[in-house]
């Protein structure tokens, strides 16, 4: 009844079938893929995020060239803010509402000079596209904790005087007149001695895993039912080709018959007739009985007395 699997259609139809689970399944792995990068993140925040804070000279070489595992990581640096470079970064939504990032040089001791983010604002109700006011951080010798956060990319859009499109260290460094640790900059995490007014902190990232399990099953789920699919078609298709050759080998039997009614004419071997017409009739039956395969199976009723005993059973009498 399933030769027809071997076809040039349904072998087209196979491998297109094939091809389609290997591509939900190289879809399931990258969601997996994804999975795992999402744990990793989630991981690296626990680590850093809260550990005790390593002094600048244990660290300046993330500044210039940040190491994945040493993102949120705790740095003291000492120093003091240049307020004159301060710059507020455009369209930085924090808890749903817009807002900005205050972003300002801070030259180390050492020298060198690195980039904090002191926090967020909102956006202003004065003057349009800015906010109404920027704290100032403390003026001389300061002491401050940041978290470690990469160079963000440059974005394909100006911004106007004071302001930056993104933390595009290598973009704000063209605009400072000395140079910059261009790899990383500062999340502040506390500054000593603390002004009168601060922006407000920016939050911790919460841990998440998304969708990517559900989404991971779900291509799996897909590859199967695409088998699933193929099987049901081609008992379909053997159930048509079933039903379709009873009905002609019924009605060869029924032509076979109806020869037999007829005269014969002079010379006609009876005995091969016979036989022509119970071969007609084993096809026609063993054709009805293939067919007869693929009819539902009716449910039987339960008779009176099953459903006397499972009454009784109900109320425990049994």
């Amino acid at each position: 009844m399933y030769r027809f699997l071997v076809s040039r259609r349904w072998l087209t139809y196979f491998g297109l079938a094939i091809v389609f689970a290997i591509a939900c399944v190289l879809l399931s792995r990258w969601q997996m893929a994804r999975l795992d990068e999402a744990k990793a993140n989630i991981d690296l925040v626990t680590r850093n995020y809260d550990a005790a804070p390593v002094p600048f000279a244990q660290a300046a070489g993330d500044f210039v060239s940040m190491r994945t595992e040493s993102e949120w990581k705790q740095i003291e640096l000492r120093g003091s803010y240049d307020t004159a470079q301060t710059r507020v970064v455009r369209n930085r939504p924090n808890s749903g509402q817009p807002g900005y990032e205050v972003v300002v040089p801070f030259r180390l001791d050492s020298g060198q000079t690195v980039v904090v983010d002191r926090g967020w604002l909102p956006i202003g109700n004065k003057e349009a596209g800015r906010p109404d006011a920027v704290p100032a951080p403390p003026a001389g010798p300061t002491t401050v904790v940041v978290r470690l956060r990469p160079s963000e990319p440059a974005l394909d859009r100006g911004a106007p005087e004071g302001q930056l499109a993104s933390i595009d260290l290598p973009g704000f460094a063209q605009q400072l007149p000395y140079p910059v640790l261009a790899g990383a900059y500062g999340m502040l995490a506390s500054e000593s001695p603390a002004p009168a007014q601060t922006p407000a902190s920016l939050p911790k990232p919460q841990p998440d895993e998304g969708m990517h399990l559900s989404y991971a099953l779900q291509w799996l789920a897909f590859a199967v039912l695409m088998f699933i699919g193929f099987g049901y078609a081609a008992r379909q298709q053997a159930k048509n080709d079933a039903i379709d050759a009873a009905a002609e080998t019924a009605a060869a039997a029924a032509a076979a018959e109806l020869d037999h009614r007829e005269p014969a004419d002079a010379g006609t071997n009876d005995a091969a007739a016979g036989s022509s017409r119970e071969d007609a009739r084993r096809a026609a039956s063993e054709a009805a009985a293939r067919a007869a395969r693929f009819a539902p199976r009716k449910k039987r009723r339960p008779t009176t007395e099953e459903e006397e005993d499972a009454l009784l059973d109900a109320q425990g009498f049994h």
